[in-house]
């Protein structure tokens, strides 16, 4: 009982810290904001407050939101299947680097944006084009991390299963992956984050091109308020949203470390 006393403090303290330059700052923007004229359309905390209720309310904003999160999960889905699978296999087997390798090490440079162009003419305006951006973003932290994770696994744990006479692929299921398995959730932690970023940068550039659309998505949100409506407190709730739903992602996988991984905390 008197541990738990003393804690609370010193937590009720870190949670002060870590609000208190934010709320300076959002002050300060507010006492700034005041001294403009009534019309200026410079966003305000007290404006983008009153927008985010307005979108809030009306649902625009937490279909947006949901439409992206869907985006980000179906296409980090789809690279962890690939990069995981693909990096146990080249951290195993030198032949599969030896000729994998090559290839994504020439990609991986290639921005994802980059290829939005191509993706546009393959697949249209539409989700399949913002889902392969993602799944494109989110494969080279996830194939470059379980290689090196499988890279670092104990020789001696293969060659004791190999001894026993287990099979190839129960070696590299029961073995190699749950060794690997920091490495690679380390890689996912860093493919959600570049996913959320560029799932946010596609559906922009995707509005861009289709001229508002239909296809949906916060960040054709932000596209809207920008070349349409000209809402600036509207940009600065969805920049809002991005941030507050990158922080939470971030910390759901830093939870699932820990529990899948309690030995490292």
């Amino acid at each position: 009982m008197t541990t738990a006393v003393s804690t609370s403090p010193v937590r009720w303290g870190d949670a002060l810290r870590a609000v208190a330059l934010p709320l300076a700052l959002i002050v300060v923007w507010q006492l700034w904001a005041a001294t403009l004229p009534a019309d200026d359309r410079a966003p305000s905390p007290a404006r983008a407050v009153a927008a985010f209720v307005q979108l809030t309310g009306t649902g625009e904003l937490p279909i947006a939101t949901a439409q992206s999160l869907l985006r980000v999960l179906t296409g980090f889905a789809i690279a962890l299947v690939i990069g995981v699978v693909l990096g146990l296999l080249m951290g195993s087997s030198r032949a599969v680097r030896d000729n994998v390798e090559p290839i994504v090490e020439s990609f991986r440079p290639i921005a994802p944006m980059a290829l939005l162009p191509v993706a546009i003419l393959w697949f249209g305006t539409g989700t399949p084009a913002a889902l392969s951006i993602v799944a494109y973003a989110a494969f080279f932290p996830l194939i470059v991390n379980t290689v090196h994770g499988v890279a670092r696994v104990d020789r001696k744990l293969v060659q004791a299963a190999m001894t026993m006479g287990v099979s190839r692929p129960a070696i590299l299921g029961r073995v190699v992956l749950p060794a690997a398995l920091p490495s690679i959730l380390l890689g996912a932690r860093l493919a959600m984050g570049v996913a959320w970023t560029a799932i946010i940068a596609a559906e922009l550039a995707v509005g861009a091109k289709s001229g508002g659309g239909a296809s949906g998505g916060i960040g054709q949100m932000m596209f809207v308020f920008y070349a349409y409506s000209v809402d600036l407190n509207g940009i600065v709730v969805c920049m809002a949203v991005v941030g507050i739903v990158a922080l939470l992602i971030d910390r759901l996988f830093r939870l699932a470390e820990h529990r899948l991984m309690p030995w490292r905390h």
